[in-house]
């Protein structure tokens, strides 16, 4: 069979050693500058950059655009991969801004793991509540880092407690904050109950921090931290031991506890504690249940999911990349798979591993594995493709734009161009293009939905700096859409109301656009015949 795992011994112990796992936070949590530091401690880089640092000509390495690097926030997911302590690691760097979720979401659809990271100062917020309740409905047990400990905020028992009311889990302290007159100063293992004590740098902690490991009875935390702040320290200790044990593994693959860990991204306080301790916690690939059966990622064919697809990695060779994780069997460079989605075959030509921008090529891949393939537009966002075509996985939905508006070359010989643009970023999700006529033709003026306005923004930059289009937007006055499913007669009259707009999506399905809130309830309570969409049919 093409793409058999080969001998089951070399199969498992390659799947056992794979973690792929996600960075979810609120935007501004720091997750950025934890996932450069998760890179530094894991040896795939020797220098972290913060997007700060920007005077020391240093920029993030997951920020690989470059409006990403103008902007200083991230805009699309990026595939870090690396060698450590035995593992391969496929770490999901996500946007944390909300305009950007549905690339969030689909890194999520392929992550067995995730490390939510909350800001000590603000706990848990708006966005932090959204991405964790997306984990918990995939079964994605996820570990917590509380980050910039190294700044006054909430107390920590304080925030555990936070944490437990409003996601509805508890935490499992395996690390605690150790402070030396008000100032961070390491973090205590609450496992061997040593303290590692971190000395104070003058680079922003852009190199491995030097540290000294000791006994919580070790004359020198004394000498360091005084005796007032030790005993402090002990009795802190002391409440969790009673009040928080710390949890087994298999409470936290169930999803039933949160491993916690303290520090400081910036400063580097914790990050080696957490990135060690995770990677023995979290799972392995695991098998996927596909209609009613469970395919195995060891003793499986090949099979693998595409979660995303992006053109321009290389601007001058336009490039397109689809991005895989390989669910069992192995992957071999050029090998061929079937679509399920077309009943194509394709071959999966020129895999590449990255490390954001950065890529090398690889002649295989193993289950957890998450590699990019050149793709000629056979294969989409969702798609499966599999030895034979037989397994098709869930698809990975799109949400529906609250965003509109309407786009235009001032430069009618550049029409061509915006419109090759506007397909290539519309087929990575950044848009999604409405049309007003299901026979799919644009018009004068295409029309775009996002989920958040900044996409609009990135459309705008990209399609100027990637395909020569200075495309002027303009916005329209919609609120919301629904696709409409329903009899055809009924979703024509449904679009002749006052206050909607009936268009088409890229495979001719309808799309009804409301003018107001008010509209949309009015058409949800009236048309009975008709079922209204918020996700993707």
């Amino acid at each position: 069979m093409t793409g058999a795992a080969g001998p089951t011994t070399t199969a498992s112990r390659e799947v056992a050693r794979r973690r792929t796992f996600a960075i979810i936070s609120h935007p501004d949590a720091g997750k950025t500058t934890l996932t450069e530091k998760i890179l530094l401690y894991g040896g795939a880089i020797h220098l972290a950059g913060s997007v700060k640092a920007r005077r020391a000509a240093r920029a993030a390495r997951s920020d690989w655009m470059a409006i990403e690097q103008e902007r200083g926030i991230s805009v699309t997911s990026s595939v870090l991969q690396f060698e450590h302590g035995g593992y391969r690691i496929n770490l999901l760097d996500t946007p944390g801004h909300a305009d950007f979720s549905e690339d969030t979401y689909r890194a999520l659809a392929v992550a067995d793991s995730a490390i939510m990271l909350l800001d000590n100062g603000r706990g848990v917020e708006d966005r932090t509540r959204k991405l964790f309740a997306v984990c918990r409905r995939s079964g994605i047990p996820v570990a917590t880092f509380v980050n910039k400990c190294d700044r006054a905020g909430v107390p920590p028992l304080e925030l555990l407690d936070q944490v437990e009311t409003e996601l509805g889990v508890p935490c499992a302290p395996l690390t605690w904050p150790v402070y030396e007159d008000g100032r961070l100063a390491g973090v205590v293992d609450r496992r061997t109950a040593r303290i590692t004590l971190y000395e104070r740098s003058t680079d922003h902690g852009a190199r491995r921090s030097r540290t000294r490991a000791c006994a919580l009875d070790d004359p020198e935390v004394s000498t360091r931290l005084g005796a007032p702040a030790l005993s402090a320290l002990r009795d802190e200790l002391a409440l969790l031991d009673a009040a928080a044990p710390v949890s087994n593994r298999a409470l936290f693959l169930r999803g039933a506890v949160s491993p916690t860990f303290f520090g400081s991204a910036l400063t580097n306080v914790g990050v080696e504690n957490l990135l060690d301790r995770f990677l023995r916690l979290a799972p392995p690939p695991r098998s996927v249940r596909v209609d009613g059966t469970r395919v195995d990622p060891v003793a499986g064919g090949f099979s693998a999911q595409v979660f995303k697809v992006q053109a321009n990695m290389d601007p001058r060779h336009r490039d397109r990349v689809a991005f895989l994780k390989v669910r069992s069997g192995r992957l071999e460079a050029g090998m061929r798979a079937v679509n399920a989605r077309s009943g194509r075959a394709v071959r999966l030509l020129a895999p590449r591993e990255f490390l954001a921008r950065e890529r090398r090529a690889v002649e295989s891949a193993w289950p957890g594995d998450v590699v990019g393939v050149h793709d000629r537009g056979e294969l989409e966002v969702g798609d499966t493709v599999s030895d034979d075509g037989a397994v098709a996985f869930a698809p990975i939905p799109r949400f529906a734009p609250e965003h509109f508006a309407t786009l235009a070359a001032p430069d009618p010989l550049r029409r061509k161009h915006l419109d090759v643009g506007l397909r290539h970023l519309a087929e990575e999700g950044l848009v999604q293009v409405l049309r007003a006529d299901p026979r799919g033709t644009d018009g004068p003026r295409p029309m775009v939905g996002a989920v958040g306005p900044l996409q609009f923004d990135i459309l705008v930059h990209r399609l100027e700096h990637e395909y020569g289009v200075a495309a002027r937007l303009e916005r329209l006055p919609f609120v919301a859409a629904r696709w409409v499913l329903g009899p055809q007669d009924a979703v024509a009259r449904a679009g002749r109301v006052m206050g909607r707009t009936l268009t088409y999506d890229r495979l001719g399905r309808p799309v009804l656009l409301f003018e107001s809130e008010w509209a949309l309830r009015m058409a949800a309570d009236a048309d009975s015949e008709l079922t209204l969409l918020e996700i993707e049919p």
